[in-house]
């Protein structure tokens, strides 16, 4: 039975006009444990999201857990993401999962269940996906979402030094588009006729190089948002951004971690300096 849940991209769209594009990462690193003065384990990570969630739950557009550094604590640390997930819930602030699963059959299903079904506890309001086992593969994340009201970004074009042999190919050859092309061409049929925005988000890493019109992609025609990570640590600047977006006013999403968390630990710091670089980046995307 499908929810009452509003639809995601519209949940988005409006969290985004309410606080800014900015999307607070949740990577709690060794180092970054470390610099807290909290330990490795998973009482370290408990306290390091309790204060992140203090900091910023209600204040920001979405956050995104990246699902790896709690996994690599095992159950105990699934524990702890679970306890986050639904802090942020109980915060009013959208969660981005960063999973980035993608199979085929009963185990995409048993991935949808895991994070976009209700009442699982892990269920994140979007998840990140990847297509290159073929975007049809993705059925059972996109039509779980669907029903319960949540989202799905599908990485498209992203900056790792490795990506382009494989996203980028294909280009150019008798006027077919790129491997990335075709995803996006998917991205754009999945959220046809969806408004305000589709419930269906692409990953475009910041720091790709070239704008991604320079690469045959027409992103606005997509429909969905843009999740544009690269900011901070990875070079990219909010100038960048704006630059590499620049036909995409209000509906890019820009998530930064390392740029915030190592103002921490205290969460008033946490706070303050999330509230600088949303203001940056309002202030280059948004006008």
């Amino acid at each position: 039975m499908a929810t009452t849940r509003p639809r995601f991209g519209a949940r988005l769209l409006s969290a985004m006009d309410a606080h800014g594009p900015l999307c607070v990462g949740v990577d709690p690193h060794p180092e970054l444990l470390a610099a807290w003065d909290l330990p490795d384990s998973p009482g370290g990570l408990s306290a390091f999201c309790a204060a992140v969630v203090e900091a910023v739950g209600g204040r920001v557009a979405a956050v995104k857990p990246q699902s790896a550094f709690f996994e690599r604590h095992g159950s105990a640390g699934i524990a702890v993401l679970e306890r986050l997930l639904l802090d942020l819930r109980e915060a009013g602030t959208l969660s981005l999962l960063d999973v980035k699963r993608g199979d085929v059959g009963s185990t995409m299903g048993a991935y949808a269940q895991a994070y976009l079904a209700d009442g699982a506890p892990l269920a994140a309001d979007a998840i990140t996906v990847t297509p290159y086992l073929g975007t049809g593969a993705l059925a059972p994340a996109l039509d779980t979402a669907a029903e319960t009201g949540r989202g799905v970004f599908v990485l498209v074009l992203t900056s790792n030094p490795e990506a382009a042999a494989v996203q980028h190919a294909g280009a150019g050859q008798a006027g077919a588009p790129s491997v990335a092309g075709s995803v996006l061409q998917d991205v754009a049929r999945l959220n046809a006729g969806a408004g305000p925005v589709g419930d269906v988000g692409m990953v475009v890493g910041a720091t790709v190089g070239r704008a991604p019109e320079q690469l045959g992609l027409d992103l606005a025609g997509a429909n969905g948002i843009v999740l544009a990570p690269g900011v901070g640590a990875q070079g990219a600047t909010p100038q960048d951004v704006a630059t590499t977006f620049a036909g995409l006013p209000r509906r890019v999403l820009v998530p930064v971690s390392r740029g915030i968390l190592s103002a921490g630990p205290a969460p008033e710091r946490l706070r303050d300096a999330a509230a600088r670089l949303n203001s940056e980046l309002v202030a280059q995307l948004w006008t």
